[in-house]
């Protein structure tokens, strides 16, 4: 994925957030099947940006190892790996993968037996802030993800133009 369109990405998300709130809250009252397309467009269009992502940085992407530093949780527990690692080049960074996924059970460990852990991780060459922890797939959920997008643009247009 190109570097500038996750700066972009990034920085406008609040403000999209935003509007797509606010535009969904409208929709739902005025016409679900309108909500229901913009949801679908919004699931597909998610899942191929991540899914393109991944493609590239398994092509392009710099195989190293990084240490876990600290996992940070969000308002729900979740929990996510703090990885700090070196570029090639002599570079230190640290955050969080820029692809990551938790489950339920994750709310309930405390994961200090991973901190100072070496893991491999994925990194962009134009953007090292991008990351992934390498191994693991993503893909199924993507894939997922795209697959509900589709159902809900299709059997919203279905219904918008009267075939169901």
């Amino acid at each position: 994925m190109n570097h500038s369109l996750i700066i972009v990405l990034k920085k406008y998300t609040p403000i999209f957030s935003t509007v797509f709130f606010f535009v969904s809250a409208f929709l739902m009252f005025y016409e679900i099947f309108y909500f229901l397309l913009l949801l679908g467009v919004l699931f597909l269009l998610i899942s191929i940006l991540a899914l393109n992502f991944l493609n590239d940085i398994d092509k392009t992407g710099i195989e190293i190892f990084g240490r876990i530093v600290a996992y940070d949780s969000d308002e729900e527990g979740h929990k996510t790996p703090i990885i700090e690692f070196q570029t090639s080049d002599g570079k230190f960074f640290k955050g969080i993968p820029l692809i990551h996924s938790s489950s339920d059970v994750d709310k309930f460990r405390s994961y200090e037996e991973n901190i100072n852990k070496k893991i491999k991780i994925l990194y962009s060459a134009d953007c090292p802030e991008n990351f992934i922890i390498k191994g693991k797939t993503y893909t199924f959920f993507l894939n997922l993800v795209a697959i509900v997008g589709l159902a809900l643009i299709i059997c919203s247009i279905a219904k918008l133009i009267g075939y169901l």
